[in-house]
Formats: structure tokens, C-alpha cells, sequence
């Protein structure tokens, strides 16, 4: 049975809202780690480099809570305005900029850490390798797939 427009516009709506529900717990575990960390013994022997990827890793984080969470705000206090469609089309591009807010957290953090626990040269790299990984699973694999499904005359 084909769904109506309204339909498909709310099942699009409950699937991105529950999407999001599996990416704000990790958010939310990192933005609270991050938070904590100048508090930390030892914080203050950091170099000016890890205090500037520490501090670019925290605004990236709190942008993407706050990216990631919107959605979910506004879909409460906008509930039953009848305005779903155009949440929708916002809801997602707050989603994407979130994700690629959260991304840039994650490289951060590694890249963070590893140039505590190790040199810089295999900080950078490490980081570099989680950046490219993230790169294609998140971005160019899924991009691949639309470019594809887009020749076969998928909708």
C-alpha cells in the first residue's frame, strides 16, 4: 500500500528524530568528557597546540549538541502547527552540519589525546586516519550510493 505525502512526511520526520537518538548519546558522552578535562591533574601542562585543538574540539562538540538537539526542541514547541514538511527540510540540514560538527569532534579528540599519549607526527596521522575513515563512511560512501541509485532512475 503507497503511503500519501503526509504520511511519508511524518514517517521521514519519526525516522530522522529517532536517528538522532542514536547519535546524541555519543555526543553527549564527549561533550562531557571534554567538559571536564581542564579540571583534570595535569591539564595545565598541556602544550598551546593541545590547548587550541582542545578548545576548537569543544565549540565543534557543543555545535554539534546543539545542531543534533534542535530538532528535537523545535519539534515540541512547533507540535501541531501544521508545518512538518518545512521542519523536515530543516531538521535535516541541521542533522548533516551537526554530523559534520561531530566529526571534526571526533578527529579532534583523537588527535587530542594521541599527542599526549604519543609524538605529534603520529597524532596528526592518527587523527588523519580517523578523518578519512569518517570521511567515507559518512560522506562519500553514502554520496556513491545516491549517484548510483540516481543513474538506475531510483527515485
Amino acid at each position: 500500500m503507497a503511503e500519501d505525502h503526509e504520511q511519508r512526511v511524518n514517517r521521514e520526520l519519526g525516522e530522522l528524530l529517532n536517528e538522532l537518538r542514536v547519535a546524541l548519546p555519543g555526543v553527549q558522552v564527549l561533550f562531557g568528557f571534554l567538559l571536564t578535562t581542564p579540571f583534570q591533574v595535569g591539564f595545565s601542562r598541556i602544550t598551546a597546540f593541545e590547548r587550541d585543538v582542545y578548545f576548537a574540539t569543544l565549540l565543534s562538540t557543543a555545535a554539534a549538541t546543539v545542531l543534533l538537539v534542535a530538532p528535537a526542541a523545535q519539534h515540541r514547541l512547533l507540535f501541531r502547527q501544521l508545518d512538518k514538511e518545512r521542519m523536515l527540510f530543516r531538521f535535516n540540514r541541521y542533522a548533516i552540519v551537526g554530523l559534520f560538527c561531530l566529526g571534526g569532534s571526533l578527529c579532534g579528540a583523537v588527535l587530542l589525546v594521541t599527542s599526549i599519549l604519543f609524538t605529534l607526527p603520529s597524532a596528526v596521522l592518527t587523527a588523519a586516519v580517523v578523518a578519512v575513515g569518517t570521511a567515507f563512511l559518512w560522506l562519500a560512501r553514502p554520496l556513491l550510493a545516491r549517484v548510483r541509485e540516481s543513474r538506475r532512475g531510483a527515485p
